[in-house]
């Protein structure tokens, strides 16, 4: 079975660095930067690239800063995108 790739793309501007997607990554991708945002916080960045696309990040993002993408045979293809969640939602994951 081929190991599925995943990638993320987190907005720093939107992240107040809560930890929650750190917490969340069963692949220990992620962790606090050392630097801050505009806004002063403690961003979270992408550290390893053992990234399978799994969504558990951006599912838990309350600010809605992470897009999910998975790599594909025709090139990298996004899959979750969660932002301005104000009441229930639908999320379809392929």
């Amino acid at each position: 079975m081929a190991k599925v790739k995943g990638d993320i793309i987190i907005d720093i501007e939107k992240c107040k660095g809560c930890e929650l997607c750190i917490e969340a990554c069963p692949q220990g991708s992620l962790e606090t930067s050392r630097k801050v945002n505009n806004k002063g916080y403690l961003y979270i960045v992408k550290v390893e690239d053992t990234c399978t696309g799994c969504t558990n990040c951006a599912l838990v993002c309350p600010e809605g800063g992470i897009t999910v993408y998975r790599k594909t045979e025709k090139g990298k293809e996004q899959i979750a995108k969660i932002s301005n969640v104000t009441k229930d939602m639908e999320l379809k994951v392929n």
